[in-house]
């Protein structure tokens, strides 16, 4: 097989390769610019630089901002300035410390990091493959595949190749398996009716932005502040996907010849044992007793996790989501690794979080300085002027309403292509959008939701996301002289249609005013 190291650039030949395409031309170009492009952490330490400068120069020439619809004046405060430099030394470490995002994302991963290491997802995943009709075999997988983001981006690596081999078994060309798992994957990735880190990331981004407008006091942000709208999201993608496979990507693909592949094609077993289908059982049972204890601590009259007067929502179960669900993942994975002996006493499920939290170090020091650019708008009130100028520049051309979320989708998909790690463009842009939209009347779930589209829908073609190599590799198990730019026009299938279906799905949740999660509106209500 192929190694990563043998892939050829974008745009460069290969020994197998004629004079480079159009789309070679279009991939080396974007890999030019993303290149070009510092580290995230690098990027967002310049910006706080930047941010620092530019607030200092606008406290000395004395700008001040009103808040539309507040008789508030704000003067914008410099970062170089002896109170910037006491409000830096004294919340530097705070910033961090209080940033909503680590903690979650750090929760949810220890949890799902044992329901990994245990074997469960992935065990799920083929009890569900493995005997499904031939016929929705590729809207099974797609439907699956965007459900994605729960056990992040593991699920490029595992769910690809076993629907490849899956679809081979069922008679099926397998690397329309490989190829439509994959982009059903990538461009649904933050759809799911599953619950994940990337929720508890995107909340506590937007938590912070919208901090910065009188108007975010009252507003309950959540983790669930999407889930109407990504759980119907995805099961409309899924059946796209799986029309996209079956009928666009599987028939050009033509007739699959097995002597053509590589020595090394996987053969894989997908049959479950005894043991793990036991194992999966209990699991199941754990489950559903452990929903209905919380079910039963939030639904009943008077009920502990009911909220103020009773209400089921806001109530604390909501707002205290992450817990609940990192019990919930926690239990899945301690069951069936016991039950099937993948784990080994407390200290398997010790190395298991610390290996999953080992992972997420680069994550880490990223969150420390994009915690610093965020609390540094807020406190300089240089978001508010930026959200405000932005706000008036987007009514001056009429670009209100729903037209102005899509050319946000359009804005964060274009950059997606360069900035591939969702919780750097979301630091990067949340701030200025999430309060914008709100002066125009939009609510922080609605701006969080719009920004799950384009972070997703271009992912999958840009070769700044290095699973797109990972994928070639496997590609060439089947097909030994695929290329990159083939690869690439592939996955293209899947980009438009998602990003148009999903906008027309955003479209319908704002037309008819419908709540985007609980408690969750369209507008400031």
């Amino acid at each position: 097989m192929s190694s990563l190291t043998d892939l050829p650039a974008p745009g460069r030949k290969s020994p197998d390769s004629e004079r480079p395409t159009g789309i070679d031309r279009v991939l080396a170009v974007i890999e030019r610019l993303g290149n070009a492009l510092p580290n995230p952490i690098v990027l967002f330490t310049g910006l706080f630089v930047i941010l620092a400068v530019i607030s200092t120069a606008l406290a000395l020439a004395d700008v001040t901002v009103t808040v539309p619809g507040t008789d508030e004046t704000k003067a914008v405060t410099g970062l170089f300035t002896g109170e910037g430099m006491r409000w830096l030394t004294e919340n530097l470490v705070t910033n961090f410390a209080t940033f909503p995002p680590i903690a979650a994302v750090l929760l949810m991963i220890m949890a799902v990091g044992v329901a990994e290491k245990a074997g469960l997802l992935e065990t799920v995943m083929r009890a569900t493959l493995a005997r499904a009709p031939r016929a929705v075999l590729p809207y099974l997988v797609a439907v699956i595949a965007c459900q994605a983001h729960m056990i992040s981006d593991v699920a490029a690596i595992v769910l690809p190749p076993l629907a490849a081999v899956v679809f081979k078994s069922a008679g099926r060309h397998p690397v329309a398996g490989l190829i439509g798992g994959f982009a059903c994957v990538g461009a649904g990735y933050a759809a799911g009716f599953t619950i994940g880190s990337l929720d508890a990331l995107y909340i506590g981004i937007t938590q912070q932005a919208a901090a910065v407008l009188p108007a975010a006091q009252g507003l309950d942000l959540h983790l669930l502040v999407n889930y109407y709208f990504t759980a119907a999201s995805s099961l409309v993608l899924g059946l796209l996907g799986g029309f996209l496979i079956s009928r666009v990507l599987e028939p050009r693909l033509g007739t699959y010849d097995a002597s053509t592949a590589a020595e090394d094609e996987p053969e894989q077993d997908l049959t479950l044992t005894p043991v793990q289908r036991r194992g999966l059982l209990l699991t199941a049972l754990v489950v559903v007793l452990y929903a209905g204890a919380v079910l039963s601590l939030w639904l009943p009259e008077g009920a502990p996790l009911r909220g103020e007067g009773g209400a089921l929502v806001p109530s604390p179960l909501l707002t205290g989501i992450v817990p609940v669900l990192f019990g919930a993942f926690l239990l899945a994975g301690l069951t069936y690794g016991f039950t099937v002996k993948a784990l080994s006493g407390s200290e398997g499920v010790v190395t298991a979080m610390s290996d999953s939290v080992k992972n997420m170090a680069g994550y880490i020091v990223l969150m420390f300085v994009a915690a610093q650019v965020i609390a540094l708008f807020n406190w300089s009130n240089v978001g508010i002027l930026l959200a405000v100028k932005a706000a008036a520049g987007l009514d001056s051309i009429g670009l209100t309403g729903f037209w102005a979320l899509v050319a946000f989708v359009l804005l964060a998909a274009c950059l997606n292509l360069f900035i591939v790690s969702g919780s750097a463009l979301w630091s990067l842009v949340g701030p200025v959008f999430v309060p914008a939209f709100m002066l125009l009347g939009m609510s922080p779930a609605l701006s969080q939701a719009a920004f799950r589209i384009g972070d997703s829908a271009t992912g999958i073609i840009t070769p700044m996301n290095p699973y797109v190599f990972l994928l070639l590799a496997l590609l060439r198990r089947y097909e030994p002289e695929a290329r990159l730019g083939t690869l690439i026009a592939r996955l293209s299938i899947f980009t438009v249609p998602f990003l148009v279906v999903w906008l027309a799905i955003l479209g319908i949740f704002y037309g008819f005013d419908l709540p985007l999660g609980p408690g969750a509106h369209i507008g400031l209500k």
